[in-house]
């Protein structure tokens, strides 16, 4: 009798231990790969096909994308947002500058904001009070970045080379579990 009522004790704090864990558990990102593929090189200035490096978006669309400075989107964006903080950290621009090291991206969008990026990184980061989780690395040949924001969107950007390192292509996502709720893509051609 006391083999069955420990098992009956073991069973029950295994099930309080896997429901507990079940509330508990929130979304990580998976950290990149910091080593840069042999032959991908993604300096150079870049030049948008098309007209806007911001993509018109319908008025349903829970995803706002404004273009121009950081400081014009976010003062944009707290007269009309979308709940989705991790959009504070989508720029969009249309003449790209972009330089790299052994450790890290740097682009320059428009002349007037610059996004850097280390290979491999796993933190926090933050813009004024709107704070997200980031990774950002290599994945097959092409730059990943993982924002993750409180709420639990995630916004996916991958950059590639095509046609002999002559064509960038930029494509962004967000998501909220397994739906996309935002999808775009940018070709850029090198000047």
């Amino acid at each position: 009798m006391t083999v069955s009522f420990s098992r009956a004790l073991v069973m029950l704090g295994l099930l309080g231990f896997l429901s507990l864990y079940g509330c508990s558990s929130e979304r990580v990102l998976i950290s990149k790969q910091a080593a840069v593929p042999v032959g991908v090189d993604m300096t150079g200035f870049w030049q948008l096909r098309g007209k806007s490096g911001a993509p018109n978006v319908d008025a349903d669309e829970p995803f706002i994308i404004q273009s121009g400075s950081r400081r014009a989107q976010r003062a944009r964006r707290n007269r009309d947002s979308s709940g989705i903080s991790a959009q504070v950290f989508l720029v969009f621009g249309e003449a790209l500058k972009i330089s790299q090291t052994d450790f890290g991206l740097f682009i320059s969008y428009d002349r007037s904001v610059v996004e850097e990026y280390t290979f491999g990184e796993n933190r926090e980061i933050s813009i004024g009070p709107i704070e997200a989780l980031r990774v950002s690395g290599w994945e097959e040949g092409s730059f990943v970045v993982e924002t993750l924001d409180d709420s639990g969107f995630t916004l996916f950007e991958t950059w590639r080379l095509h046609d002999d390192n002559s064509i960038l292509v930029r494509d962004v996502r967000v998501s909220k579990g397994e739906t996309d709720r935002y999808a775009h893509q940018e070709i850029f051609d090198r000047k």
